[in-house]
Parts: C-alpha cells; sequence; structure tokens
C-alpha cells in the first residue's frame, strides 16, 4: 500500500493542476445535484421489527386519517382567574383563531374546546389545532409562518400567554457552519500556525479539509430525493469531516514540512508523506468508515443513513487528503518550509534548536516511564471515577430541539397545563372477530385504567371494519421518563391473560411507545456493537503491529475512554452538572443513538492515535533499541503530532456544544470529551506506562501468527529503507534514508 501511495502522491505533484482541476468539477457536480435534487429533512423515525412500529402500521390501515398535510398548534394560556373560553380571553382567544384560519396556507384551525379535550380542567390552558396546505415532509413557508404568528398575537395583546408548537413550528434550520463551528476552525488554525510555524502550510489542512466537507455534505444533501435524512445525519457529516480532514491533512503535511526543511526534493517528499503517513491516514480512515458502516447491523434506518452518511464523508476526507492534498502541496514547492511572517520564522528558528535537546515528549516519557506504576494506577483511579455516572445511563428520544424556541414553551404550556402525560399518549389497538372485538376493548380498558401511572383512558374508537378498536391511554407522566416506560411495561404484561381468554391481539403504539422500544432496541444492541467494534480493534491492531499485547491494551484503553467519557456525558446532560456553563438549558434522559455514535467514532479515533504513537516505538525496537528506550523514543517523535491533532478534534468537536440542537450539543460534548480522555489520558499516559511495565513481551506473538499475517507495512518501512534522502549540504550525494527518521509520526522532532 505504502508503494502505491508514494506513486500517487509524486503523481497528484506532478499533475496538480489537474488534479485540483478534478476535484473542482467534482464540487461543482455536487453543488448542481445538491441544488437540483435536495429534499426537505424528514423527522419522522421508524423502527422494523419492534412491536409499536408494526403496531403503528397497521393503525394507519385501520383507522385511515387525512395525514398529509404540515399540522400545528397555538397554545393559549390566560391569567388567573380567567379561561381560555369565557370573558375577555375567550373572546380573545376565538378572534385569534379565526384570523388564522383566514391566513393564506391554513386549511383549518379549530379552537380550544373542552368536549375536544383541548381545554385543561383549570380552563386557563387551551390548544388551537391547525392543519397547513403544505404537504407533510416539506417546509412551512416563511410568509405563512408569518401571518400565523402576527393573527396570534392579537390574543398575546389581550393579556394570554401565546406559543406556537407542533411539526409546523418545529422545524429546525439547519447552519453548516455557525458562528460556534467557525470558532471551532480558527482554534484549529491556530494549533496548525503553532505546529508548521509557517501562516500558508496551516491554511492547507484547513482548506482541503473544507472541500472534503463541501464534496460529502453536497453528496448527502443531493440523496434526499431518494433516501429518508433528517438533519443531524448532515450535521453528524459536517462534524466529523472537518475534524478528521484538518487531522489527517495535519499529519502528512508535518511530515512533508519535516523533510523538505532537511534538504529533500519537494516531489520526492510529497510521494514518501503519502506512502508513509498517508498509509497511517488510510487504515484510521477506514477503521472508522468501518466502525459507522457498522451500525446498519442495529437495522435502525435513521441510524443507518447517519452512519452511513458521515462514513462516505470520512472516504471523501481520505481521499482528499492523498490526492488533491499533495497538488497543493505541489503549488506550495519549497515555500512550504519558509514562513513570511517574521515571529514565526523566529519560531521556527528556536523550534529547531530545541529538537537538538531533549523535548516534551521526550521528557514526559522519561518520567511516565520511572514513574509507571504510579501513572497506572492514578490514570486507572481517574477513569473509573469519570465512568461512575454512566451506571446511570437512560436513553431517550427526546429533547432534541432549543428549550428557548417557542415550541418548545408550548410543550411546557401543554405539559403545565394538562400534565406530562398529555403528550406521551400510549395508544392500544385490540384486534379480533367482530363479535369480539369491541366487548375486549371495553373490558382491556377498565384493566388498563387501574394501573399505577395511568391518569385517563379515552372511550373506546371502533374502525369501520369493525374487527380493530383503539384505546387512548393518558401516563401521569412525562414520554421520557422511566415512569411511564414502566406503565407500557403494565399494559403489555396485562395483555397476556386477555388475549389467551378472548382469541384477540392487543398491543401498545404511538410515538411514546415507538420512541421507547427504539431506546429498548439500541440498549440491546450497543453490547452486541462494542464487541463487533472490539473484535475489529484486536484483529486490525495484531495485523498492523504483529504482537497480542499492544492490541489487547488498545482495546483496554478504548473502552477505558469509552466508559469515562458516557459517565461525562450523563453527569453533565442528565444530572445537569455544569449545564449552565456549557449552556445546555434542559437536561434529561440521553439520546437513545448517541452513545452507539460515540463507540463508533471515538473508536476510529482512537486507533489513529494508537498507530500514529506505538508505531515508531514499534520501529525503534525493530532496530534493536532496548524496550524502554525505544518507547521513549518513539513516543518522543508522535507525542507533537498527536497532541496537535487531539486539539485540533477537540476544538472543532466542543465547538458544536454551542448549536442549538440538543443533540448537536449532545455529540459535541461527548466526541470532544472522548478525544481528550482517550489521546491524553489514555495514549499519552497510559500507553507509555504499560509499554514501560509490559518491555519486550509488549512485542511477542506466537510464530504460528507470525507466518499467517501479513505484513501490510502501514508505517511505510519498505519504501523509506529504499528511498535515498539528499543530504542537506549543497552538492553532497545522496545517502540511504535513516527509517528510524522517516518513519509516521515524526512530526518534526520531539515534542
Amino acid at each position: 500500500m505504502s508503494t502505491l501511495l508514494y506513486r500517487l502522491g509524486r503523481f497528484a505533484y506532478r499533475r496538480k493542476w489537474s488534479v485540483i482541476g478534478a476535484w473542482s468539477v467534482l464540487l461543482l457536480v455536487a453543488v448542481v445535484a445538491a441544488l437540483g435534487l435536495m429534499k426537505p429533512f424528514a423527522s419522522a423515525t421508524t423502527i422494523p421489527g419492534t412491536e409499536a412500529q408494526r403496531t403503528l402500521d397497521v393503525v394507519g390501515e385501520e383507522f385511515p386519517t387525512d395525514d398529509a398535510h404540515i399540522t400545528g398548534k397555538i397554545v393559549f394560556r390566560a391569567r388567573s382567574g380567567a379561561t381560555v373560553s369565557a370573558g375577555e380571553a375567550g373572546v380573545a382567544v376565538r378572534r385569534s383563531v379565526e384570523a388564522v384560519a383566514d391566513v393564506r396556507g391554513v386549511t383549518s384551525a379549530a379552537a380550544p374546546s373542552a368536549k375536544a379535550g383541548t381545554v385543561s380542567a383549570d380552563g386557563r390552558t387551551g390548544i388551537a389545532e391547525l392543519v397547513f396546505s403544505t404537504k407533510k415532509g416539506g417546509t412551512l413557508p416563511a410568509t405563512t409562518k408569518a401571518a400565523v404568528e402576527e393573527a396570534a398575537a392579537d390574543a398575546s395583546r389581550a393579556g394570554l400567554t401565546v406559543e406556537l408548537g407542533g411539526d409546523a413550528f418545529s422545524q429546525v434550520k439547519v447552519e453548516v457552519l455557525g458562528p460556534g463551528e467557525a470558532v471551532g476552525v480558527l482554534i484549529a488554525l491556530g494549533v496548525l500556525v503553532f505546529v508548521f510555524r509557517s501562516l500558508r502550510a496551516a491554511v492547507i489542512p484547513v482548506a482541503t479539509a473544507l472541500v472534503g466537507v463541501a464534496v460529502g455534505v453536497l453528496a448527502l444533501l443531493s440523496l434526499t430525493s431518494v433516501v429518508t435524512m433528517d438533519s443531524t445525519s448532515v450535521i453528524l457529516a459536517v462534524m466529523l469531516g472537518l475534524a478528521v480532514g484538518i487531522d489527517y491533512a495535519l499529519f502528512i503535511v508535518s511530515r512533508h514540512q519535516t523533510q523538505v526543511r532537511e534538504g529533500m526534493d519537494p516531489e520526492e517528499s510529497a510521494g514518501l508523506a503519502n506512502g508513509t503517513a498517508g498509509g497511517a491516514v488510510v487504515f484510521a480512515g477506514a477503521t472508522v468508515v468501518i466502525a459507522l458502516a457498522a451500525l446498519s447491523v442495529v437495522n435502525i434506518p435513521f441510524l443507518t443513513v447517519m452512519g452511513l452518511g458521515a462514513a462516505a464523508t470520512v472516504v471523501v476526507s481520505v481521499l482528499v487528503a492523498v490526492t488533491l492534498l499533495p497538488a497543493v502541496l505541489g503549488l506550495m514547492g519549497t515555500r512550504i518550509a519558509t514562513s513570511t511572517v517574521p515571529v514565526l520564522r523566529r519560531s521556527t528558528e528556536r523550534a529547531a534548536r530545541r529538537t537538538e535537546r531533549k523535548g516534551a515528549g521526550r521528557r514526559w516519557a522519561t518520567l511516565v516511564s520511572r514513574r509507571r506504576w504510579t501513572v497506572l494506577v492514578v490514570s486507572l483511579l481517574g477513569l473509573g471515577i469519570l465512568a461512575v455516572p454512566a451506571a446511570d445511563l437512560q436513553l431517550g428520544l427526546g429533547g432534541t430541539q432549543d428549550p428557548d424556541t417557542s415550541a418548545a414553551r408550548a410543550q411546557r404550556l401543554v405539559d403545565h397545563g394538562f400534565g406530562p402525560g398529555y403528550s406521551g399518549t400510549l395508544v392500544v389497538l385490540v384486534q379480533g372477530a367482530t363479535r369480539t372485538v369491541v366487548a375486549t376493548a371495553e373490558e382491556f380498558s377498565s384493566t388498563v385504567r387501574d394501573l399505577p401511572g395511568v391518569r385517563a383512558v379515552s372511550p373506546v374508537v371502533t374502525a369501520t371494519s369493525g374487527d380493530a378498536a383503539l384505546i387512548s391511554v393518558t401516563p401521569s407522566s412525562g414520554p421520557e421518563t422511566e415512569a411511564t416506560k414502566g406503565v407500557l411495561v403494565e399494559i403489555r404484561h396485562a395483555r397476556d391473560a386477555v388475549e389467551e381468554r378472548t382469541d384477540t391481539d392487543i398491543a401498545v403504539t404511538g410515538t411514546t411507545a415507538v420512541n421507547i422500544d427504539v431506546a429498548d432496541k439500541l440498549s440491546a444492541a450497543l453490547p452486541v456493537y462494542c464487541l463487533l467494534v472490539m473484535s475489529l480493534a484486536l484483529l486490525l491492531l495484531v495485523v498492523v503491529f504483529r504482537a497480542i499485547a499492544v492490541p489487547v491494551k488498545a482495546a483496554v484503553g478504548f473502552l477505558l475512554s469509552l466508559g469515562a467519557s458516557l459517565g461525562a456525558l450523563v453527569a453533565v446532560f442528565q444530572w445537569g452538572w455544569l449545564s449552565g456553563l456549557l449552556g445546555i438549558k434542559d437536561t434529561g434522559p440521553v439520546l437513545s443513538f448517541l452513545p452507539m455514535l460515540l463507540v463508533g467514532i471515538l473508536f476510529g479515533l482512537a486507533m489513529d492515535y494508537e498507530v500514529f504513537l506505538v508505531s515508531r516505538m514499534r520501529e525503534e525496537h525493530a532496530h534493536g533499541r532496548p524496550p524502554a528506550e525505544a518507547m521513549i523514543r518513539g513516543f518522543a517523535h508522535g507525542s507533537k503530532v498527536v497532541t496537535a491533532a487531539a486539539l485540533i478534534m477537540i476544538a472543532v468537536f466542543g465547538s458544536f456544544v454551542f448549536a442549538d440542537m440538543q443533540v448537536i450539543k449532545g455529540m459535541g460534548f461527548s466526541l470532544g470529551i472522548g478525544v481528550l480522555l482517550d489521546a491524553f489520558v489514555v495514549r499519552m499516559t497510559l500507553v507509555p506506562a504499560v509499554m514501560a511495565i509490559l518491555g519486550g513481551r509488549a512485542w511477542w506473538l506466537p510464530r504460528f501468527l507470525q507466518r499467517a499475517l501479513p505484513d501490510v507495512d502501514i508505517e511505510g518501512e519498505r519504501l523509506a529503507r529504499r528511498t535515498t534522502h539528499p543530504a542537506s549540504a549543497p552538492g553532497a550525494p545522496p545517502r540511504q534514508t535513516d527509517a528510524a527518521r522517516v518513519a509516521v509520526g515524526t512530526g518534526g522532532g520531539d515534542a
């Protein structure tokens, strides 16, 4: 692989304008395709194979409704002592609803009615149900939305609290790069300037990463015409594409810049950097892609789309890194090694002098080696404490919108007036022979009414066919609570005896039941998915490092960082610790698919850092260094680039914590804290400590595996051995490249 990437790098360097032109055409095609094919994002969650989803499909057939249009609601709240149905408040409510009904694009507007169940028991809260002419799945026109808001404002001027909610007013505007994300990119640029000591070199990884994100995201947007996709899939692709795109370019440019500064011909350097650092980039990208694509085994459509969409963006980022990046380096030539900024020039000279002395990376590795057991115990204790909250992990699908929006405020008014269970209704479907369905439904309705946690049960509704009936159950608790989940379990448990005695089928569905089934299915799939990913990690790392202990250590380290990350996620987003500091306005169950995404993405990034650190240790040991010295030298060369890569990841992921959507906040926080813990506690602290403890045993491999395993040469060692490197002195003859110096992760010397 290293030889192929070496040739590809030299080709792209020589044919730079052709390669850049090809990517420009591809970007233009992606823009045209997205503009012509993009459809509105979907918000529905379908889970094939679950009881709630199967029952929901049957309900749609037996009880057809006109749900082809967007719906919304206006929630009115009268002052103390007044009601929404009488007096001045009632007049104001009716006037507002009549004005809304006259708005162009509104099909119907039903005023609050006690008979329809849209007025609270105290009479102070009422819900006006709206239906718009816009087709379901479309976007409500801004003019219609503004006109409805203006008409509803008449009631607020009369002293009522008025908020708009429902699907029509819960649509989220997707910002691919908002102010927070732009700050993250700027921080990443600052880290790159510090690493490269050159502004022009620092701009290259950011620019190429943006190209990769643009192509990947535009391709995803064009696929919305044939694939059901929500906005979260696109934002995850942006988040991950930016982070890995900048990091992958960092590895290659850092290697190339170091070689050019040492006197290597720029074209040869671009090929060698692509063949060595580029090989590790391909491996790292492949691990992320495989882990994300493996999300499809859970058989949840929206999670499959999310994983495959993010994986496709990572593939584009890898292709950009090994093709477009060498072409851009061809534009730079020898200027990649210099800076036009005097401060950065002086910084480069000082860094070169520091490289000749012991760097921070060598000093840290030496300290860890001397205090290996203390470092090991302290690190394990710290990660274990952080992981404690993970035992209380609760999963759900709510809390995805900004709590400051009118839709969120409308929901809070409904919860306050009607009780939290009003929005968490469970729908019971009874099917059987026409002569027994109604009687069975009535009997089961009485049984459900007496269950703990049930607030109300609606009258039985019979289908036109006569062989199906519906019962709506309103719990006392909200849809995202354990109490409501308990009500669902009790209903399903109580039906068994009734089904057997009456020869009917009873099932429970509704949005709340669907969400609970999603969470349960994901909870059950998480251990299986973790086992799949861990097995993949062990297999890949055994092949890469040709050792047993190192892959086991890497896999255990990944589990430690994962547990600590989940613990921090629970503490902040579920328990509310530091939530105010991070701008988290609403706490509750963790988004059900977030742990699985964290496993997939963090696994790939952890293996990335493991390869860049430990591969150099392996090479030093292979060249005859004692185990302790090989660990210290390898860590010293790889620590700088891994530190920079981790800081960039943290900056990019962390910037998404300030997004409006709770789901994006959770993704940004969990990935940012995951990279922080894995890079600096596990890879930069635990790894050198364990390697010092293991010594030469770290590289043991049974003989039968030595013969059976392929040598993938991920570091490009064979390529490095045959590559000549001109001495830096003018006119000096070529000499053999020192494989120890050109290994992946050199990064310009000691950290």
